[in-house]
């Protein structure tokens, strides 16, 4: 039996980099898996959401679960990324930042995971970010949002984990993804030094982390934390 066998899957922000690699994982699995996402794919069953935008999410969900039922497992993978030091950031820069990496994270959970509580099961998870544990130069903005994403994490957990919920975050290190591809030459040569395993990681290598979070049993006991596929990046 595959891992997902049975299990329906929400996976925001799945058309490229970390989020299409869980999809697909979730697939290999046996998942029945619906992608939401500003960009069209045709590699998934999808749905269009804008997750700044309260409405497009409730539609997104809605239009989700018609197609799949219930959902069993949302994964927030939505995200952009961009590079300025905090002394040169407008504040329509940041705004967005904290709009898509944050909010969106929020607005998602709080139009599916209801349903979740009143089911008396479900697993949520975010994607956060290692810099939301230790900061970044010249991404004072994403570190914030995703700090802020772990936050959210925890403080859910705690409220509907005696429900049958479970939610946890994953915090990647750099990752070779389209998102990442904007950041200068420079500060990615300066991060590779700094790794302990001297490279960044891939999508495929977090999509893993993601299915042991799913599953069951071996996401069962998973509660309000924060897994680290980062390069050795942060060793708690």
């Amino acid at each position: 039996m595959t891992l997902l066998e049975n299990r329906t899957a929400l996976v925001v922000g799945g058309a490229s980099g970390i989020g299409h690699a869980i999809a697909t994982a979730y697939l290999k699995e046996g998942a029945r898996v619906v992608v939401a996402d500003r960009t069209a794919t045709t590699d998934f069953d999808s749905v269009p959401v804008d997750v700044t935008d309260e409405n497009s999410v409730a539609e997104a969900v809605a239009a989700a679960g018609a197609r799949l039922g219930e959902i069993d497992i949302l994964v927030n993978s939505a995200g952009i990324l961009t590079e300025a030091p905090v002394v040169e950031m407008d504040l329509a820069t940041w705004s967005q930042t904290l709009a898509v990496d944050l909010t969106g994270v929020f607005l998602c959970c709080r139009h599916v995971v209801p349903r979740m509580v009143e089911r008396g099961r479900g697993r949520v998870i975010n994607i956060a970010s290692q810099l939301g544990i230790k900061g970044g130069h010249g991404l004072a903005h994403y570190s914030a949002a995703k700090a802020g994403v772990i936050g959210l994490t925890k403080s859910l957990a705690l409220e509907v984990s005696g429900r049958g919920v479970l939610v946890n975050a994953i915090a990647p290190g750099p990752i070779e993804t389209p998102m990442v591809e904007g950041i200068t030459e420079e500060w990615k040569t300066a991060k590779r030094a700094e790794l302990p395993l001297g490279r960044f990681g891939r999508a495929e290598e977090v999509a893993p982390t993601a299915v042991l979070l799913a599953s069951d049993p071996g996401g069962n006991l998973y509660c309000g934390q924060t897994l680290g596929p980062n390069s050795g990046d942060v060793m708690p």
